[in-house]
């Protein structure tokens, strides 16, 4: 079963042969939003009952909701590494940082490379097309998002600037979903952005725009080529002017864009998060732009071919550019409910029904037939336990 249909168990049972895991207890956030108490029934990794019943299955694990919210797993568009590793420096890291974000509500995540030589991004791919090692139990990785280099160098923000290029059709031929490839940010306002942008866009690569000082009428140009997502909203573009609206103003505007936004209270004052979720709706997409030094204590990290330290809950060049987050996408959740007043749910839906939709993933909702990525959260927002793919990968306190 595929879709949205929801499905009651019937007279309190499953089918004990289709069963491995059983969430029962909780209320579960439906894909509109609403919470329901019942149970959750899966087989092996797929959903494949939600309902009021109390469901069964002979041999299965149960675990106890009670008094949780039973969500999607949440996907995380932007992260540049976590727990001491920067993917763009160590790609292959992209496993072991997955194995510890589930503690942090992450069931799936993009990889961040950012500006760097090809021959970096061609490890990326091979890193990802590698696979997991055997038995993995952790978030997956969903495809690369390329950060650059293809940038403006005025908005290069942490971006080494020696690497940046100007785009071309032929730029990147083997940048293609089949090859790990999933988000691609440019500026589209650089040479040869719009061709890149329209080839990328047949090939099936979301394209995004960021770091970048684009004019609304050459956003008008990328939205009719194929560009779908803003990344990092305000931070790194152009600024928001009445007379000019240009980019942020552009993405905020756009109804078919998606729009990534940093909310750590850092990268964007509250007050604008209030605005730009006010704006956006449905369209926002909350991201960590989480760098190395994610879970780990202050101290010196990179993020790509540059230095960085992180002090008080930043982490800034030597100059005091911002280089990335120690953001935890639950954290990003919960300052979401803080920053706007908005209801637990909402929060959530930017952190999975959103970002699943815009990538077409099989992921992001409760729904019979959907990967079994799940997330138990207190009512604030605090990570209690995460399924990923039908399996119990983290349990708090234990």
């Amino acid at each position: 079963m595929h879709g949205e249909d929801f499905v009651t168990v019937t007279n309190g049972m499953v089918d004990d042969t289709r069963v491995t895991l059983i969430i029962r207890g909780g209320r579960l956030l439906m894909p509109e939003g609403q919470l329901v108490a019942g149970t959750l029934a899966i087989r092996d990794e797929r959903i494949v009952a939600v309902g009021a019943g109390d469901a069964a299955g002979d041999g299965a694990v149960t675990l106890d909701a009670t008094g949780l919210v039973v969500a999607p797993g949440f996907i995380d568009a932007q992260i540049n590494g976590g727990f001491g590793y920067d993917f763009t420096e160590t790609p292959g890291a992209m496993w072991r940082v997955g194995a510890r974000l589930p503690a942090t509500g992450v069931t799936a995540f993009l990889p961040t490379i950012i500006t760097a030589p090809p021959e970096r991004i061609d490890a990326a791919q091979a890193a990802f097309l590698s696979g997991p090692p055997p038995d993995y139990r952790g978030a997956m990785p969903l495809g690369l998002h390329l950060e650059g280099p293809f940038l403006n160098p005025r908005s290069c923000g942490a971006h080494a600037g020696a690497y940046l290029r100007e785009p071309s059709r032929d730029a990147a031929p083997a940048w293609t979903p089949e090859r790990g490839v999933r988000l691609v940010t440019l500026a589209p306002e650089l040479p040869g952005a719009l061709a890149l942008i329209a080839a990328l866009t047949r090939r099936g690569v979301v394209v995004g725009a960021g770091h970048s000082r684009a004019s609304v009428a050459e956003m008008r140009r990328a939205f009719d080529a194929g560009l779908r997502y803003g990344t990092h909203l305000f931070n790194a573009m152009g600024p928001l002017h009445h007379r000019e609206p240009g980019i942020a103003g552009a993405l905020l505007a756009e109804l078919g864009a998606v729009v990534g936004l940093i909310a750590d209270g850092v990268h964007v004052h509250p007050q604008m998060v209030a605005l730009a979720r006010e704006v956006l709706g449905p369209r926002l997409n909350l991201v960590t732009d989480a760098m190395a030094a994610l879970g780990m204590p202050p101290g010196a990290y990179r993020l790509g071919a540059r230095a960085a330290r992180v002090a008080e809950g930043q982490a800034r060049l030597a100059d005091g550019t911002l280089a990335g987050s120690v953001l935890t996408l639950d954290a990003a959740v919960r300052n979401l409910c803080a920053f706007t007043g908005c209801a637990l749910a909402e929060a959530v839906r930017a952190v999975t029904r959103t970002p699943a939709a815009l990538f077409g993933l099989d992921r992001g909702t409760l729904a019979p037939g959907r990967i079994a990525d799940v997330v138990l959260l207190t009512d604030t927002g605090h990570v209690a336990a995460t399924v990923a793919r039908g399996r119990v990968v983290y349990r708090r306190g234990l």
